[in-house]
């Protein structure tokens, strides 16, 4: 069932759980029991963030990676790959993608994490104000010292993620081997296209977020009645307006076809995407978590894929 990461060294389930939540709006416990069900259903990837969860009330960041650190010394058996990210929360060092900030980044997601090593780094956002070859620079440097396996950029677009890489190379550095764009069927514009045609080309693998648009293709949102439903609902209204209402018809024709829920139809279509390795989505209790991890083994045929995919051009 694992897929081989890109061109880098990593093998990981077609599902990647996303852990913005943890210490958010998933407590201790709920998020203990989230990350236990996850790697009991053959998970293998948590992809977090220092930023996570910076933006809640009386929150400073790293409160997920603390939350994952402290789960993993409760559980030193278990076997799982940890994903984070710079370049979001500003700290010592600078801002973003400073040299001096992402050194000091680092150090602090591997102590709050209780890690030697990250086995993915993400550039958690491009940073045009430092050169890419300073930057490629500073990622080298926590790869050659053992505190990073992998690297990888987020909310990258294609011309400046060609650009990265071939700075990196031209120096003989390690290069962003994963991407991490937004992508789902109902935002499908900032990753298809020239985004998709390189990473697919250069082999680079991609693990999409907001794989169930912040919970508009679980179905929650079918009205204008339903945008109260959440905190989030208020984004949701152009989906509505747009073509969401459509999208979620084609969902709804092939989850009955194939006896599944919407969420693991929208995670399917996203697994059988070109250059797709993992979507990364989230949960707050176990019984989300087993309903996500359906969407590793659903099979989806060429013809319910195209639909799908029509439906949200």
């Amino acid at each position: 069932m694992k897929r081989r990461l890109g061109s880098s060294p990593l093998d990981i389930a077609p599902l990647v759980l996303g852990g913005n939540v943890f210490g958010w709006t998933a407590d201790k416990e709920a998020s203990f029991a989230v990350l236990d069900a996850f790697v009991a259903g053959g998970g293998t990837m948590i992809d977090t963030a220092d930023v996570y969860s910076a933006w809640a009330p009386g929150h400073q960041g790293g409160e997920s990676e603390s939350l994952i650190g402290e789960w993993r010394r409760a559980r030193p058996g278990a076997e799982v790959l940890i994903a984070t990210k710079v370049g979001m929360l500003p700290g010592e060092g600078g801002a973003k993608l400073a040299p001096a900030r992402i050194a000091a980044a680092c150090e602090a997601s591997l102590k709050r994490l209780g890690v030697e090593t990250i086995d993915l780094y993400f550039a958690h956002q491009d940073d045009e104000d430092v050169p890419q070859e300073a930057v490629a620079e500073a990622f080298a440097r926590l790869v050659e010292a053992g505190k990073v396996r992998v690297l990888g950029a987020s909310n990258f677009h294609a011309g400046r993620l060609k650009s990265a890489v071939e700075a990196a190379r031209r120096a003989g550095l390690p290069h962003y081997q994963v991407l991490q764009p937004e992508y789902n069927l109902v935002s499908r514009h900032k990753f298809e296209g020239e985004l998709q045609d390189y990473c697919v080309t250069h082999n680079i693998g991609v693990v999409p977020y907001y794989g169930l648009a912040s919970g508009f293709l679980t179905g929650k949102y079918r009205s204008a009645a339903d945008l109260g439903k959440s905190i989030r609902g208020g984004r949701m209204a152009p989906l509505l307006e747009g073509k969401g209402r459509a999208v979620l018809d084609a969902m709804d024709a092939v989850a009955a076809e194939v006896g599944a829920t919407l969420a693991q139809v929208a995670l399917a279509w996203l697994i059988a995407q070109p250059g797709v390795t993992a979507p990364i989505a989230s949960a707050t209790s176990a019984a989300q978590i087993e309903e996500l991890l359906g969407a590793m083994t659903l099979h989806l045929s060429p013809e319910q894929l195209e639909r799908l995919t029509t439906a949200g051009a």
